[in-house]
């Protein structure tokens, strides 16, 4: 698999949340880190996304928002 994307994290499909058009997939990437994406049911029929599969979360943003509260 070759992507523009520099933001490539491998890891392991541990959660498909399943609902009637969409799915919250978590992937475990190592580390203690988690990257929930929210995905077509059609794509995860696609891919075959189960828990233990091994998956990539890919990320390509063009803009990143940060906020801290307010003291």
């Amino acid at each position: 698999m070759k992507l523009s994307a520099r933001n490539q994290f491998k890891g392991v499909v541990t959660k498909v949340d399943e609902g009637a058009v969409n799915a919250i997939v978590t992937i475990d990437i190592g580390g203690g880190h988690v990257v929930k994406a929210t995905i077509s049911m059609s794509a995860v029929r696609e891919l075959d996304l189960q828990v233990g599969k091994p998956a990539y979360a890919v990320i390509k943003a063009t803009s990143v928002m940060v906020g801290v509260d307010e003291a």
